[in-house]
C-alpha cells in the first residue's frame, strides 16, 4: 500500500502547480510596466499642452514674408465671381485707420467701378406701339384686301331679283428683310472687365435694332429693309387713289400757325378709322403744335391725365417718333391715320447672337440678326399733313 500512495502523488509533485504561479508573476509585473509608461506618456503630453499654451499669445520671432497684395487679390476675386470670402478673412492690424496710407486702412477703400456702361440716351419711338405686329415663320407675309364693295339693291316682294357686283380682293406682300450687327472684342477684355461684356453689347445691339426698324417704317425704300409709309406716292387727298396716300396742304415754310390745316387733315381721314387715329410727329413739330390755341386762348395740346398715357392734340392721341421729317418746305411733318388698320409690321419672334471666338483670334465677334419687315396694309387709313414751298 506503500509502494501505491507514493505513485499517486507524483503528478503534483512534478511542478506545475510552481509553473503557473510564475507565469501570473510574470503577467502582473508586465501590466505594471505598461501602466506605468502608459503614466508617463500621459504627463510628457500634459507638459507639452501646458508649453503651448504659455507661448501661444507671444507673437512669432519671424514669419515668411507675404508676396503680393492680399486685399488686392481679395478684391480681383470679388470682382471676377463675387466671392466675399476673401475680403472678409482680410486681417487689419492698427491701434488708428484712415484712408489716407495703404496700410492703416487705404486698402480697403478700393476704387469703385460702376456697374454698367453709361450711354446716351436716345429716342426708340416707333409704329410699334400702334401698328399691327404680326409674328411669321415665313419669309413672305401675304395680307388680303377687299377692296371692293358687295353689290345690293332694293326688291320688289313679287319682282326678280338681279345678279349684283362681288368684292375684289387684293395680296399685299410684305417680305421679311434681316437686320444684322457684327462687333469685335478682345478675349482679354472678356476676361478682365468687372463687369458682363457679352450682356452689355446684346442689349446695345437690340437697342441699335430697335432704332433702325423704327426708322424703316417710316422712310424705309423697301429695299433689304421695310418699306416705310412716307416712301409711298403721295398726292393731293381730293385726288387720292388706291396705291397712293392723300395729303392736306398747309402752313408755310417754317411754322404751321392755325388749328385749322390739323381739323382739315382729321377730318380728311374717314369716319370708320378716326376713331382709332393717332398723331405722329417728332420732337420739334410736337414743341410747335403745342403753342397752339384756339380763339379762347386755350391750348389746344392736352397732356396726359396719367403716368403712361399719351398727350391728345383735338381729341386724338400723340406718337412722338423722332425719325418723323421737321417743318420745312415741302415736307410732311404730320401724320394723322389709324396705322392698326393702315400699315403692318411682321417680324420673327427672336433676337439671335452667335458667339465666334475662332474666326478673329484673339478677338471674339458677336454676330446678331433680327429679321423684320413692314409696309402699309390699308392705303385709306393714313392721312399727311405738307406743309406749303413758301
Amino acid at each position: 500500500m506503500t509502494t501505491t500512495e507514493t505513485g499517486a502523488t507524483a503528478p503534483e509533485a512534478d511542478g506545475r502547480p510552481e509553473a503557473i504561479l510564475a507565469l501570473a508573476d510574470d503577467f502582473k509585473a508586465f501590466a505594471g510596466d505598461v501602466q506605468a509608461r502608459l503614466q508617463q506618456q500621459d504627463d510628457r503630453m500634459t507638459r507639452l499642452d501646458r508649453k503651448q499654451a504659455m507661448t501661444g499669445h507671444r507673437p512669432a520671432l519671424s514669419v515668411a514674408a507675404e508676396t503680393g497684395a492680399p486685399h488686392g487679390a481679395a478684391f480681383v476675386a470679388y470682382l471676377r465671381s463675387g466671392d466675399e470670402a476673401a475680403l472678409r478673412a482680410l486681417e487689419i492690424e492698427g491701434k488708428a485707420m484712415n484712408s489716407g496710407s495703404g496700410g492703416d486702412g487705404g486698402y480697403l477703400v478700393s476704387p469703385q467701378t460702376a456697374e454698367g456702361i453709361g450711354a446716351v440716351l436716345r429716342a426708340t419711338g416707333s409704329l410699334r406701339s400702334v401698328a399691327r405686329v404680326v409674328q411669321v415663320e415665313a419669309s413672305v407675309f401675304d395680307v388680303l384686301i377687299d377692296r371692293g364693295e358687295m353689290g345690293a339693291g332694293w326688291a320688289a316682294e313679287s319682282g326678280t331679283t338681279t345678279e349684283t357686283s362681288t368684292g375684289t380682293l387684293q395680296k399685299i406682300s410684305i417680305p421679311v428683310h434681316e437686320l444684322a450687327a457684327m462687333p469685335k472684342v478682345s478675349q482679354r477684355l472678356l476676361d478682365d472687365a468687372a463687369f458682363d461684356i457679352e450682356g452689355w453689347i446684346a442689349e446695345r445691339i437690340g437697342e441699335k435694332f430697335a432704332r433702325a426698324e423704327a426708322a424703316a417704317f417710316i422712310s424705309g425704300d423697301g429695299s433689304n429693309k421695310p418699306k416705310g409709309f412716307l416712301d409711298h406716292t403721295k398726292v393731293a387727298n381730293g385726288s387720292w387713289a388706291w396705291g397712293s396716300l392723300g395729303y392736306v396742304a398747309g402752313g408755310n415754310a417754317s411754322a404751321i400757325t392755325s388749328a385749322d390745316v390739323l381739323v382739315d387733315v382729321v377730318h380728311a381721314l374717314e369716319a370708320p378709322y378716326r376713331a382709332g387715329a393717332v398723331w405722329v410727329m417728332n420732337s420739334r413739330t410736337a414743341g410747335a403744335l403745342r403753342k397752339l390755341k384756339d380763339d379762347d386762348g386755350r391750348y389746344l395740346w392736352a397732356e396726359a391725365l396719367a403716368a403712361g398715357e399719351p398727350a391728345r392734340l383735338l381729341g386724338h392721341a400723340v406718337v412722338v417718333a423722332e425719325d418723323m421729317p421737321d417743318i420745312g418746305a415741302d415736307a410732311f411733318p404730320v401724320t394723322f391715320g389709324n396705322f392698326a388698320a393702315g400699315y403692318t409690321i411682321v417680324e420673327r419672334p427672336d433676337l439671335r447672337v452667335l458667339r465666334d471666338p475662332f474666326s478673329a483670334k484673339p478677338n471674339v465677334l458677336f454676330y446678331a440678326t433680327r429679321r423684320v419687315g413692314g409696309g402699309v396694309t390699308d392705303f385709306a387709313a393714313i392721312k399727311l399733313l405738307r406743309i406749303a414751298g413758301s
